[in-house]
């Protein structure tokens, strides 16, 4: 009888390590070199989280792009283009983390009071940021939350972990609506946007995919993709080597947009955010044009 009872606890212990190994296995979309963590998200919060993202080459694929609600596509110096992603509910990891520029502190304060996490900014930089009231999480900030992927080149391997991060100060006052299409879209099923040093192509097949520079950005199915016209004035700051001026996007007032839902595309719409704190919304033909469930890629393109 005691021989049975070992053989029975035995494999009962044999069968819970099976179960531990499966779910508790490293995340599939975390990059070389990362720690084994669990695999759940963190869970909702009234708050935003806004992430800045890499989008050089080096920094491809990248992780995380795939779980945010909105991704901001936004001009950088020498044509480049960076992502500023806001989740209400972060994945595991997200990165590689780069730095803040001055369109983030009016674009992103339609979000409430969110946390920044980046890398850094130029020095210049550094009132504004302390004074939009954001919750700045830089690795001086929260060095628990961030870590180097040392099988990539730097700066392109800096990674964060959001539930280490603090939480959010408050939820966005609005939000824009959403609900089925409205009648006047044409259907489409490829879409390109260009930048100077930097192209997108879009395709429909039940979500949009994106392909950044000709390679897929890895598992983005956005629901809406918003191609807002907008545009730029002077900064406090340079940003590259060369002392050439990082363009600030002006995305206070209004605009023509098009806009990418269920397979339409919505071609004469206006975008119009009357203050900092109000949220883009869309309309045609002096109706509002809700955006459908699901996440929202939003491509900033100087007119």
């Amino acid at each position: 009888m005691r021989t049975r009872a070992i053989a029975a606890a035995a494999v009962l212990v044999l069968a819970a390590g099976i179960v531990a190994a499966v779910l508790f296995r490293p995340d599939r979309d975390q990059p070389a070199g990362t720690p084994p963590a669990p695999t759940t998200s963190r869970p909702s919060v009234p708050g935003r989280y806004a992430v800045k993202i890499d989008n050089a080459p080096a920094a491809r694929p990248q992780t995380g792009l795939a779980a945010a609600d909105v991704v901001y596509v936004e001009p950088v110096e020498g044509g480049l283009t960076r992502f500023a992603a806001v989740y209400a509910n972060p994945p595991e990891v997200v990165g590689p983390v780069r730095s803040a520029r001055e369109t983030d502190v009016e674009l992103l304060a339609q979000h409430g009071t969110p946390v920044l996490a980046y890398s850094g900014s130029a020095p210049a930089l550094d009132p504004l940021l302390e004074r939009s009231g954001f919750i700045r999480a830089r690795p001086e900030d929260a060095a628990d939350a961030y870590y180097r992927d040392e099988t990539r080149p730097a700066p392109h391997n800096l990674y964060v972990r959001p539930r280490n991060l603090p939480e959010p100060a408050a939820a966005p006052r609005d939000t824009p609506p959403t609900g089925p299409a409205p009648p006047g879209g044409r259907p489409v099923t490829t879409r390109d946007v260009t930048y100077p040093s930097a192209r997108f192509g879009l395709a429909w097949d039940g979500g949009w995919t994106i392909t950044a520079d000709g390679e897929p950005l890895r598992d983005v199915r956005a629901a809406n993709v918003v191609v807002q016209r907008v545009s730029t004035r002077a900064g406090v700051a340079v940003e590259d080597a060369s002392g050439s001026p990082s363009p600030v996007v002006v995305t206070v007032g209004s605009g023509p947009a098009v806009l990418l839902r269920d397979g339409l595309a919505f071609e004469d719409v206006t975008w119009t955010r009357p203050t900092a704190t109000d949220p883009t919304r869309f309309t045609a033909g002096g109706a509002e044009l809700p955006l459908a469930p699901g996440p929202t890629w939003v491509f900033l393109v100087t007119s």
